[in-house]
């Protein structure tokens, strides 16, 4: 599928996005992802390219590449699959931590709600 028709079936945002070229930034990162595959042995996954570019809309030349995607604190190791074409790569790499609940506090845990102190 050619460019143009791929981009007939993205969201308008990415569309336009698309529509208005891709900047300098996004092009480097396109081309170390073509390096990185280059190099790779048959077979291997290729070396992660490391980003801070989470405004990148997957395309089809970069599927099979893994990415360190930066969340804000870390590099989030992802490896693109073909049902990922036209995600942002933000989407992929969460930058919270999820909050888990657990149970009750320290007071239920010692028998009471009230633990004096000595």
């Amino acid at each position: 599928m050619e460019m143009p028709e791929l981009v007939g079936l993205f969201h308008s945002r990415a569309r336009r996005k698309f529509s208005r070229g891709l900047n300098r930034g996004h092009n480097t990162l396109i081309r170390k992802l073509r390096i990185a595959k280059k190099r790779a042995a048959d077979g291997e996954k290729p070396n992660p390219v490391r980003t801070h570019l989470r405004n990148m809309i997957v395309i089809p030349e970069m599927i099979g590449s893994v990415i360190g995607i930066y969340n804000g604190k870390t590099f989030n190791q992802v490896e693109i699959r073909p049902e990922m074409i036209g995600c942002y790569l933000g989407e992929l790499s969460i930058t919270y931590k999820p909050v888990t609940h657990g149970r009750a506090g320290m007071a239920a845990a010692m028998g009471g709600k009230f633990v004096p102190l000595k």
